[in-house]
């Protein structure tokens, strides 16, 4: 449920959205979404200030209380290559 929202969101905002990763770790009361989008695409989500990211983290605490479960979401990076530097 959480991750099919993330997944919406996030990919109307990058330029490549076939590189977009989203899990959903599902325990009893908390949600852990866990994000993955390349490097060059972290400007798109995180926003100017961070207001993107906690407009996102806003829109998943509301479904979470729909639902009676805390939802987090992680924002996780890729790891750089060694062969781009």
């Amino acid at each position: 449920m959480f991750k099919d929202l993330i997944e919406y969101i996030v990919k109307a905002l990058v330029d490549n959205p076939e590189k977009v990763e989203v899990r959903e770790v599902i325990g009893e009361k908390v949600v852990v979404v866990e994000l993955s989008v390349p490097e060059s695409e972290l400007g798109k989500i995180i926003g100017r200030y961070g207001r993107t990211l906690k407009a996102i983290r806003n829109i998943l605490y509301t479904a979470g209380l729909k639902a009676n479960k805390k939802v987090i979401l992680e924002l996780i990076e890729e790891p750089r290559s060694l062969d781009k530097q």
